[in-house]
């Protein structure tokens, strides 16, 4: 497998840091992983709370944000690969707030779905 271009720019960063990038990486598919596992579970075993289409909706909603959060996961460790090469700052990401508010809107949904269910 050719190695992308960017890998040839810049000097090679301390291991320490590469591996913690990938560590890092790691979590963020963990994380997608999780937010998959769970809109599987509100699909398959969620019967009795709320109407079954808000079930529906959230359980796509959270495969969706798993699949995006899988993507931005490559985008923010090549981005953060590369400002290492160059001795820049890590660049800044949108995703953290932006999962914060979705873990927050999903878990304020189910806990109205099952208050209400």
């Amino acid at each position: 497998m050719a190695q992308p271009r960017w890998r040839s720019e810049g000097e090679d960063p301390d291991y320490r840091f590469t591996l913690a990038n990938e560590r890092t990486f790691l979590a963020w598919i963990r994380t997608a992983l999780a937010l998959l596992a769970g809109g599987v579970l509100l699909f398959e075993f969620a019967s009795t709370i709320g109407p079954r289409v808000l079930v529906v909706v959230l359980a796509v909603g959270l495969a969706v944000v798993a699949a995006a959060l899988g993507g931005l996961s490559y985008v923010r460790w090549r981005a953060n690969e590369i400002a290492m090469r160059h001795g820049r700052a890590l660049p800044y990401s949108i995703a953290v707030p932006v999962l914060a508010a979705v873990a927050l809107l999903g878990a304020a949904t189910i806990a109205v779905m099952i208050l209400l269910g």
